[in-house]
């Protein structure tokens, strides 16, 4: 597949960054990326088995991926496997010169005062504490999921539990995918917008943290912040 590299990547990122699916799994996003270039006409290695797995597993992880592949041996689970280790090695080896988006660690700080916090993220979790603790963000969070606790609908259903009540759940998120958790749970959605990260953090922290804790979000402002968000991804 390296002839096809730039195109893979192209497709790759648009499926992962610049898309409704944004945000999405890395197996998924993987079968999407086949997909579409399929779509368009380039051969590639067959990924049935991959799909398979992805349309019938409760979870989406490497830890996942290992169970099945004990039972089956299945060669194209075994290099997915193979692929994503790799992937969350190269994780780990890239500069550390990262940051949190402007006005992230401010705004935490403020909400953590009047809420509790959890991190519920499709990545892995080692790469989750990894990063929130290397920028000094981890002291605001309680509770800090990645893949392996399962999908974001069900963590954020698991935390339900802990006698919240839907209006007292807001989900912030930049991906379509948080946006089908949260309504998969009937809880409120507050969205950051691709490409104007700093502004959503703001504005989580001078408005919206407002009209959440006094019970004024739901309805016409939450509505209006969906419109937007939906109308900048493609």
């Amino acid at each position: 597949m390296q002839d096809i590299e730039a195109k893979f990547l192209e497709r790759w990122n648009m499926v992962n960054l610049y898309s409704k699916t944004r945000g999405i799994n890395r197996f998924k996003g993987l079968a999407k990326t086949f997909e579409l270039l399929k779509e368009e006409g380039i051969d590639l290695p067959d990924i049935s088995s991959i799909n398979r797995w992805i349309e019938n597993s409760s979870e989406l992880s490497n830890p996942a991926l290992e169970k099945v592949i004990s039972e089956n041996k299945d060669e194209q689970l075994i290099k997915a496997l193979e692929w994503s280790k790799a992937v969350n090695k190269a994780i780990t080896e890239l500069p550390e010169d990262d940051k949190p988006f402007d006005n992230v660690k401010e705004g935490l700080e403020i909400i953590s005062c009047v809420a509790d916090v959890a991190i519920v993220s499709s990545a892995n979790g080692g790469a989750v504490i990894a990063e929130w603790t290397r920028h000094d963000l981890a002291a605001f969070v309680q509770v800090m999921l990645g893949q392996e606790a399962g999908s974001k609908a069900a963590c954020i259903a698991n935390l339900k539990k802990n006698n919240y009540f839907e209006d007292e759940v807001l989900m912030v998120g930049d991906a379509p995918g948080d946006l089908d958790a949260a309504r998969k749970n009937g809880v409120l959605f507050y969205p950051i917008l691709v490409g104007k990260e700093g502004f959503s953090w703001k504005r989580l922290e001078t408005e919206a943290l407002k009209k959440f804790l006094n019970g004024n979000y739901r309805g016409e402002y939450q509505n209006k912040l969906i419109d937007e968000f939906n109308e900048r991804l493609k």
